[in-house]
């Protein structure tokens, strides 16, 4: 995946650590980054965390946060960043259906992003049965991981990056081309059986 190779390449150049947090994608967004090349290099790891006490107990979720919120997906996105000493973590969090969930339609999907600058959020509105949501929530997380890597500061002291390839500005919660960094294309998805169960997060 092109998306996957670019994250790879800009996570050696500049010596940064990529970790991400997943509830509704349940480990589908770290098991692409982790096919990158050179992984163990640069990707610290990923938490799966469905259960909104592990989030709270593990991630520092608030108690008492919506699991389906921009808030919920932002905290678990800082906990993780924190969790792995990271650089930058992007989260993911929604309904996957095929019904609505604690008030949310299907498809409602928040994606959280954490640097060591900024902290931010993506709203997206999917549609498709949960299998159709997962793989463009898993799409959009990754995109927007890579939109983030592109603009964090490099590594600090301890991980400082090759000579001669300064990082560039942080990039700031609703900077031009973030949106379109997380946008997932929404279309209704034939031929596909709808699991049974419900792919919340």
């Amino acid at each position: 995946m092109e998306e996957v190779h670019r994250l790879s390449e800009i996570a050696r150049e500049r010596g940064l650590r990529v970790c991400v947090v997943e509830s509704l994608t349940s480990g589908r967004l770290a098991a692409a980054v982790g096919a990158g090349e050179d992984a163990s290099t640069w990707f610290a790891g990923g938490v799966v965390a469905y259960l909104t006490d592990v989030k709270e107990r593990l991630l520092g979720l608030t108690p008492g946060t919506d699991p389906c919120s921009a808030t919920c997906a932002q905290q678990i996105a800082e906990g993780g960043l924190s969790l792995f000493d990271a650089d930058v973590c992007v989260s993911t969090t929604g309904v996957g259906g095929p019904g609505p969930e604690g008030g949310h339609p299907a498809g409602t999907v928040f994606l959280g992003w954490a640097t060591r600058q900024g902290t931010g959020h993506r709203a997206l509105s999917l549609l498709g049965d949960p299998e159709q949501v997962i793989d463009d929530a898993s799409d959009a997380a990754l995109r927007l991981l890579l939109f983030h890597a592109e603009t964090v500061r490099p590594a600090g002291p301890l991980r400082t990056p090759p000579e001669g390839q300064p990082g560039t500005s942080p990039i700031l919660s609703g900077a031009p081309g973030a949106d379109a960094a997380a946008s997932a294309s929404s279309s209704s998805v034939s031929g596909r059986t709808a699991p049974t169960a419900s792919a919340n997060g």
